[in-house]
This record gives structure tokens, sequence and C-alpha cells, in this order.
């Protein structure tokens, strides 16, 4: 079995506990997380080789998140170590008609002040069928923009699958330098979770009234023919604890779309997108028709929301058993 690789950054996570305010907490759930490594822990989950590269410091937080990652059989060959710390987020849970807010410490972490890439290239990318990278990482840096780029090459010329999850984060860096990054790099990818706002912002699509997402995407591969297939969710916020949230996949000029979920009572809405991502992938790389990849990934999004931290909590077989039986059925 090939494997997939994930590259970012993994952080610890502070939550706040019981509905309270950041600024009056005086207790926080500590947790571990960031994007590449919670689809990493979702696929380990599905049963997939997966390989998590990142670097953090030697000292028992570095410790911990190998821990971390170990516990879900993520390979954690490729987690450098050195560096001064790992950045930290700050996590503000909403409710009601307040919204999460979330505050990075993330300055001068080990990953975030990486200037070359200290991976043994060949190494990294051995026996490696998809090597999964985010618009994060490339908002940490003007270094960093370049080594991502230079990722993206080094995969392409071994054969290997780039899948990139645009991932804005606006706290990081602004809408033009992530569009002319994007735009650097859309022609080495293979697979791109972008929804209508990115096609709009960031590749700049001129807008069509009643237009759906066909057309967005249409347009972006119009540009960018390598790009093999677009993936988004499609979210309606009720208030902090109610949301609606579809998925959506663009093959072959085609869109498949999944259920629509009425998601009551969220539990923690953080990595849901990682969670989607995650399905959109174990769907390709089980070679699913498109309509259960976009079902089994919008799924397990939507179950994600049902538990506390970053990463999803569920295996394939779960996932399956719910698509079969329906979400609400007691299981005996």
């Amino acid at each position: 079995m090939k494997k997939v690789v994930t590259l970012g950054e993994i952080m610890l996570r502070l939550s706040t506990v019981a509905e309270a305010r950041m600024a009056e907490s005086t207790t926080f759930a500590a947790d571990y997380g960031g994007g590449e490594a919670n689809v990493a822990i979702s696929l380990a989950n599905y049963g997939h080789q997966v390989a998590f590269a990142s670097k953090v410091p030697a000292n028992p937080l570095g410790l911990a998140v190998k821990q971390h990652l170990h516990k879900y059989g993520v390979d954690t060959s490729f987690l450098l170590e050195g560096g001064e710390r790992l950045g930290t987020y700050y996590l503000e849970n909403g409710v009601g008609l307040r919204s999460s807010n979330v505050v990075y410490d993330r300055k001068y972490s080990s990953f975030s002040m990486m200037d070359t890439l200290e991976w043994e290239l060949d190494a990294l990318f051995a026996e490696t069928e998809v090597l999964l990278l985010s618009g994060i990482t490339p908002a940490l840096s003007a270094v960093w923009r370049q080594m991502t780029l230079l990722l993206a090459k080094e995969a392409k010329a071994r054969g290997v699958k780039v899948v990139l999850d645009v991932n804005y984060r606006g706290k990081l860096w602004s809408v033009e330098a992530c569009s002319k990054f994007l735009r650097e790099i859309a022609g080495l990818v293979d697979i791109l979770s972008a929804g209508q706002l990115d096609a709009l912002n960031f590749f700049k699509v001129p807008e069509r009234a009643a237009a759906d997402l066909t057309y967005y995407y249409g347009e972006i591969a119009k540009r960018y023919p390598n790009i093999q297939a677009f993936y988004s969710t499609t979210r309606e916020v009720v208030n902090a604890n109610h949301n609606y949230l579809q998925g959506n996949l663009y093959v072959n000029g085609r869109l498949y779309q999944s259920v629509n979920y009425d998601i009551h009572d969220i539990v923690d809405r953080v990595g849901g997108g990682d969670a989607y991502t995650a399905g959109i992938l174990h769907g390709f790389l089980s070679d699913f028709e498109p309509q259960k990849t976009v079902e089994f990934a919008a799924l397990a999004s939507a179950m994600k929301h049902t538990v506390h931290g970053d990463h999803n909590q569920f295996s394939a077989q779960e996932i399956e058993e719910l698509l079969q039986s329906g979400v609400k059925e007691i299981k005996r």
C-alpha cells in the first residue's frame, strides 16, 4: 500500500470550557491539532498508511505531539525535532449568536521558522501516492511560500498527486497575497479544495448571477486543466450551535452533491473541513464512485461536529454504517 503524506504545522490548542469568554477564562482544555495533522489522523482511522511531516521542539510538548499522532497510527518518521517552541492557538467556543473566535500565538514556532526543507525528499516521497498541502503553510512566511511551491514541484516530478486545501486564514495573510500564491501553485495541483468565494476572490472568476459551482469550477478548470477534481462544502449558519452542511465534488465536468445535513447541538465545529478533506481523499484512494465519495465525506464532516477536539474520531466502518442505517438509528 502506498502512503499519503500530509505536511504542515501542528499546534497546542487551548479551548475555553463551559461557554466561557476567553478573557474571563481561568481554565482551558488542551488538545493538539492543525489541518494537515487532522487529515492524517482521519485517514489513519480509515485504514490508510499516512505520514505527517512537520517540526516540533525537542521538549515535553513535542513529545506529546508525537504521542498524540502515534495514538491514531500516524507515521511520525518525518516529524522533525528542533527549534524553540510549539505554536499555540486559543479557541473561544461559540454559543448561540456568539461565534467562535481564534487567537494565534504561533510566531517563532519551530515549524514556521524553518528556512530550508530539512527532509530528505526521496525518502519523504518514497512509495507515496498523495501529498496534501494547505494554504495555511505558505501564509506563515515568504520562505514557506517558496518551500511549499518547491514541495509541490518535487512531488510532481516523482509522480505524486498533489492535493491543495486553500484553507484561507485572514488572520495570517491578505487576500492579495493568497491569490498570487494560488495562481503560482495551481498548475501543480491535481485535486483542489475551493469554494465559490475562493473562485471569486483568489482566481478572479467573473461572478455570474444564479450560477452554481459547476460554472465556477469549470472556469478554473479551463485555466488549469491539470486539476482533476474540485471539492468544497456549503454551510448555512443558523447560529453557533446549529448549521446546515452539504458536500460538493466536481469531477469530469459534473457536480455531485451530498445530502444537506441539519446539524443541531454542535459540540465542536473546528476540524470539520479537515474531516471532509479526509473523506474525499478516502473516496479517491478507495476508488469510490463520485457520489459515494461526497456522501461519505459530508457525513464524516457532520459527525466531526459531534465530538470535542480538532480531529475526527470515527472509523470508515462507522461512517459506512451510518450511511446505510441513517444517523438517527440507535445501535443495539
